[in-house]
């Protein structure tokens, strides 16, 4: 029997209308949630995602801005940027699109952000938060897997949950948000020996190596649930997720499909957490 398989983008569109309520009666305050997007350099792919985030801020009614500056900008003039958002009340979120050009630092970068505006959940605040069980602004993939489980009936709590990846963009922080939810989590890695064996203990699998069609059949205990992050393009120009889907289709009990599954979510919590930040700055629970 085949796999029951996860919509992200019908879950997705489930979360933007309850922001877009949400978005609809902080307006009859005269509240309005604020976005910017800074974006050096002119990297295909950041230019993609830049603009669905501006189109995802359009259709929910936040105000937005879009900040593209030469790939040859100094990190002077970046941090100097950021500290002007910081200061700015209209903006609730600032987001700098990575990767940078090889002259900017990360760290400082994300670091200077303000964790009150911190809406990628990057800033060593908000990933100590993150760890102790805090409230904080949680970073947007991860965030996003644990609602596709919880809105498909699949909660992780009391569940064997296997991570493949420890990456501190997915796999730390998706660890973290699993023990959150009370499952039991055993993160896995490229020296995890016999991974194959590890991951068919695994209740919930989570995959996100950025290794094409990684997992295969064998990976997969009966009925688990697998949740595919990863995003990698093949030769003939299609895009293909670190799991083998059709191969592991038939054994899974749940499973995304790349793209279609994880991906949609990432924008959406983004959004998210920019009405969390715009709520809080106005004192609103």
């Amino acid at each position: 029997m085949s796999a029951r398989i996860i919509n992200g983008k019908e879950i997705s569109d489930t979360i933007r209308r309850e922001i877009r309520e949400e978005v609809e009666r902080l307006s009859g305050r005269g509240i309005r949630p604020g976005l910017v997007v800074i974006l050096v350099g002119e990297d295909p792919a950041s230019q993609v995602y830049v603009r669905n985030k501006a189109k995802a801020c359009e259709d929910l009614g936040y105000h937005s801005e879009v900040v593209r500056l030469p790939a040859d900008t100094t990190q002077d003039e970046l941090l100097h940027l950021i500290a002007k958002y910081n200061e700015d009340p209209k903006i609730n979120g600032i987001l700098v699109q990575l990767p940078l050009p090889k002259h900017i630092a990360e760290k400082p970068v994300i670091d200077a952000i303000s964790v009150d505006k911190d809406v990628d959940g990057f800033h060593p605040i908000s990933v100590g938060n993150l760890m102790i069980g805090d409230d904080s602004l949680l970073p947007c993939t991860p965030a996003g897997v644990i609602e596709l489980l919880k809105r498909t009936g699949n909660s992780p709590a009391g569940k064997h949950a296997v991570v493949v990846g420890r990456s501190n963009i997915v796999g730390k922080p998706v660890s973290m948000l699993l023990l959150r939810e009370n499952a039991t989590v055993t993160v896995c890695h490229s020296r995890t020996p016999d991974l194959p064996a590890v991951a068919r203990q695994a209740d919930i699998l989570i995959v996100a190596v950025g290794v094409p069609k990684l997992v295969k059949r064998d990976w997969v205990k009966p009925g688990a649930v697998v949740i595919d992050v990863g995003i990698n393009r093949l030769e003939d120009g299609k895009l293909a997720g670190d799991v083998d889907y059709e191969d592991v289709l038939e054994t899974a009990g749940w499973i995304t499909p790349v793209p279609g599954g994880v991906g949609p979510m990432t924008i959406t919590m983004l959004m998210a957490n920019t009405l969390k930040s715009c709520k809080r700055a106005n004192g609103i629970d």
